[in-house]
């Protein structure tokens, strides 16, 4: 139901940015976060085969903020809404990376965003 809800925002989102102005440069078309949010065939079940500590994060809506250490790499991910603890190993796939991104729920720029279909709890 939540993941529902999470595509169609995001289809009316990317629908009405679409028709407004094309994404800056560095953000995904919206068609590749389409197919991000709402994988066909095997991408669907894409390995999660990325996996770090989790530094920090955050809830903004419908998606969950996290800064995750990848063997003293920082990264930030954007997930479907998820419970996740600070200083846990979570595991997660690729995504889209969206640069200079900003959250105008957190008021906060990123260098980056990955946005990632999902994270689980775990990992190396």
């Amino acid at each position: 139901m939540k993941q529902r809800l999470l595509i169609s925002s995001l289809a009316l989102l990317l629908a009405f940015a679409g028709a407004t102005a094309a994404p800056p440069p560095g953000h995904p078309a919206p068609d590749d976060a389409l197919r991000l949010m709402r994988p066909s065939g095997e991408a669907r079940f894409a390995p999660l085969t990325r996996s770090g500590r989790v530094v920090q994060h955050m809830d903004a809506n419908q998606y969950t903020y996290i800064e995750v250490d990848e063997a003293g790499r920082r990264t930030w991910l954007a997930a479907p809404r998820t419970p996740v603890v600070d200083g846990s190993r979570i595991r997660f796939p690729d995504g889209v990376v969206m640069g200079d991104f900003y959250s105008k729920l957190l008021k906060r720029s990123f260098d980056a965003v990955i946005f990632v279909r999902a994270v689980e709890s775990g990992g190396i």
